[in-house]
């Protein structure tokens, strides 16, 4: 983390128009994600109206959250295959 935002953060105020909005707080990524593609465009407005999130419009961000479940669905695991010992 940046030692200026360290050095001059404060808590915002009660109601503050800086702070997340219930939708998003305490979520994960994956959490948050999952959310954002059950979103249709009325609860997409209702719950980032005067927001600049609206500026991403619902396609943006449901594109953004496939990516973040893309990135953090677990791998498949490959099988090492050992070579076969020769006698020499």
């Amino acid at each position: 983390m940046c030692p200026w935002n360290v050095k001059f953060s404060q808590e915002l105020a009660e109601g503050s128009p800086f702070a997340a909005r219930q939708f998003i707080v305490g979520k994960d990524a994956v959490t948050l994600a999952t959310d954002i593609l059950a979103l249709d465009q009325e609860q997409f407005s209702a719950v980032f109206r005067k927001s600049p999130m609206k500026r991403a419009k619902l396609a943006g961000l449901r594109r953004n959250a496939a990516v973040v479940l893309a990135n953090t669905r677990p791998t498949e695991t490959t099988e090492t295959t050992e070579t076969p010992e020769t006698n020499a």
